[in-house]
């Protein structure tokens, strides 16, 4: 449709594709509620106004809010693949999605990266991409690939309307220390969006790493972060994920100053989580349950993360904008009525679902494994223990007297510590280590699972040595997945073929497959599903004590340090 056309739909002369009557928009450019009738044609929004159109819906008084904008999200952490993963969020109102396929980046490479472009094309939720800036994200693990700057400007020249930027930036001690392969990444990306990611990071460092590009963050835990960030000119991203929930804790961080430079975004959501709360509909309702303004919350899922990438015509109802848009019966619970996109209701949408999987296998152990692979070495004294918190990244860094049989540690389920392994699975390069954590609630019996940030090496945890072997087979059996193992028996598994990271199956199956997964690992002892947690203990970017393929990571230190205390 020309745009002389579209002028004259506009002033009413003709008839629109379709008028909404009757609804409550909430207008996140004017800050209010106001009442209007609104047309749409070609598959934007002409304004408000008593539009003849050919087809007509009333709204009956109803709320009508802008399609939502995902500002941050790993689509592999829901386990579906793009399309299913897009047509699972399109039913909570979400119209646009900014991902960073950092994890299948850190797997397959740029192969990983062009089945996401493929599986995502032309679907009705738009999904964008953040380029991954660290694979691997650091040199203490072994990763599926290495990505460099080349990488970057090649993908960004190919797909520039689809690579918007440079993912988080998780290396902020490179950026700091003037690392040559991260500065260059980082010019190539310049005058761009670049996303930071950079835990308590302060004072004249958190300068320098600003200066260098990075204008967002995801990762602030306090208020006190969280105002220093806005005040170095970061746009803060407030996490409401299905692990990392730091929403409550810094709502006293927006003010009607600064509450454009904010979006609440979700990182990592599970499954379950998507199939039962929702996506960032869900993030609408705890904001206004936590006291938020409704208009300000919704302003923060749609028109501020828009406006931060410069995706132009999303996230408004207003003339010119994408005709993505739903409705709801309340701006307290937001329970959706009906949702279009791109002017279309939803219902009249076919999801693509035949994309295939990645060209090659992701499993490549190298080696037999056995129960020497999780034998901790000997010594005396105190060793080092992961200790873990519910709902939280950040980990402690424990100096605890350990269990010994025989002067080697082991398992400790009076005091809720656990063998923690991991294994790397993608040169078969043999690289493993064996560590332990608290905090977990095992108490009997072995996990593992493929899903392991950043590298998405073999994990496992568990309380002997057995059934941690088991485990870790039947998960390299199935190609990639979780499995849950007890006294030499396989209680649950799942199988994740692409990549080891999403299934290829639809929402319901693979949620109903995470439910068989709690349910079994409650016969371990767990009062909640432990995976989410393990997968987030190999990621040696986020403080205090991690474990990868080559060994326990002191991440203040940002370096390998021993299981035994000096």
């Amino acid at each position: 449709m020309s745009l002389s056309q579209m002028i004259n739909l506009a002033r009413g002369k003709g008839k629109a594709d379709l008028v909404i009557r009757n609804c409550r928009v909430v207008n996140v450019l004017s800050g209010e509620i106001h009442e209007a009738d609104v047309g749409i044609a070609g598959g934007v929004f002409l304004g408000f106004g008593n539009y003849k159109a050919e087809r007509e819906f009333d709204a009956r008084g109803r709320f009508l809010l802008p399609g939502l904008v995902e500002g941050h999200i790993h689509i592999e952490s829901t386990l579906l693949t793009p399309p299913r993963f897009a047509q699972a969020v399109a039913g909570h109102g979400t119209a646009a999605v900014v991902c960073d396929p950092h994890e299948i980046a850190n797997v397959l490479g740029r192969a990983g990266i062009e089945y996401m472009l493929k599986a995502s094309r032309d679907l009705p939720v738009s999904i964008f991409f953040m380029f991954p800036s660290c694979v691997p994200a650091t040199g203490l693990e072994d990763s599926g690939a290495r990505l460099r700057a080349v990488d970057v400007e090649h993908f960004r020249r190919i797909y520039p309307e689809r690579i918007l930027g440079l993912a988080e930036m998780m290396n902020f001690p490179g950026v700091l220390a003037g690392d040559p392969e991260v500065l260059s990444k980082l010019e190539v990306a310049a005058r761009s969006p670049i996303n930071g990611h950079a835990p308590l990071l302060s004072g004249m460092d958190l300068n320098a790493y600003v200066l260098a590009g990075p204008r967002s963050d995801h990762e602030c835990s306090r208020v006190s972060e969280a105002m220093e960030k806005l005040r170095a000119g970061m746009h803060l991203m407030m996490r409401e994920g299905s692990l990392e929930r730091n929403m409550e804790d810094l709502l006293d961080s927006v003010n009607e100053f600064n509450a454009q430079n904010i979006s609440i975004v979700t990182d990592d959501r599970n499954v379950l989580d998507l199939c039962e709360n929702g996506h960032l509909d869900y993030g609408l309702r705890r904001a206004v349950a936590l006291g938020m303004d409704p208009l300000r919350a919704v302003q923060m899922v749609s028109i501020n993360p828009a406006r931060y990438y410069g995706l132009d015509g999303y996230g408004a109802v207003a003339p010119g904008f994408r005709a993505n848009c739903f409705l709801v019966d309340d701006l307290k619970d937001f329970a959706i009525n009906q949702v279009f996109l791109s002017g279309l209701p939803l219902e009249e949408y076919s999801f693509e679902i035949a994309n295939g999987l990645p060209p090659r296998s992701s499993m490549n152990v190298g080696l037999q494994i056995d129960e020497s692979m999780f034998e901790p070495d000997k010594g005396s004294g105190k060793i080092r223990v992961i200790g873990v918190t519910q709902g939280q990244l950040l980990t402690e860094n424990l100096e605890l007297e350990p269990l010994l049989n025989d002067g080697v540690p082991v398992a400790d389920p009076a005091r809720d510590i656990c063998k923690l392994t991991v294994i790397e699975r993608h040169r078969a390069t043999g690289h493993h280590a064996t560590g332990f954590v608290r905090g977990l609630g095992l108490s009997h019996g072995a996990i593992a699972g493929t899903v392991a940030h950043d590298s998405h090496n073999l994990i496992v945890a568990g309380m002997n040595n057995a059934d941690m072997v088991l485990a870790a087979r039947e998960t390299v059996a199935m190609g990639g997945g979780f499995a849950v193992v007890r006294e030499g028996k396989v209680l649950a598994k799942l199988p994740l073929p692409v990549a080891g990271l999403m299934s290829d199956r639809g929402l319901d199956e693979v949620a109903d497959g995470v439910r068989g997964l709690d349910s079994a690992t409650q016969q371990l002892g767990c009062s909640y599903n432990p995976f989410m947690l393990i997968s987030f203990l190999a990621l040696p970017v986020i403080p205090s004590l991690k474990l990868t393929d080559r060994g326990l990571v002191d991440v203040d230190k940002f370096d390998f340090t021993g299981l035994w205390v000096d």
